[in-house]
């Protein structure tokens, strides 16, 4: 379904205050890497371990778009945009393992 095509994806830490945008052709592949200390830097430093957000595209040129206009926001637009599809900002990792 959605994890074999272009998103963008938003990682934090358990108090969410932190958070790592990221974009990806393979969801579930690309938060594996994150949990296993190889992706990012930054979510291994900051223990951004919860998935908290992801949108889909049609195309990798949309979600890197997209990305990049995250990345300009305010932590609270990003905050507004999670809880607007995650009201209680809960780990989306178990959503991804089952669909």
């Amino acid at each position: 379904m959605l994890f074999k095509q272009p998103c963008i994806y938003i990682m934090s830490n358990q108090y969410r205050t932190t958070f790592y945008i990221g974009v990806t052709s393979d969801l579930r592949t690309r938060v594996w890497q994150h949990l296993n200390n190889e992706g990012s830097a930054f979510v291994k430093k900051y223990r951004l371990f919860d998935l908290v957000y992801y949108e889909g595209f049609e195309r990798i040129t949309d979600a890197i778009d997209r990305e990049k206009q995250l990345k300009n926001w305010h932590h609270e637009w990003k905050v507004n945009l999670i809880k607007s599809v995650n009201p209680t900002m809960m780990d989306l990792k178990e959503n991804i393992e089952t669909e």
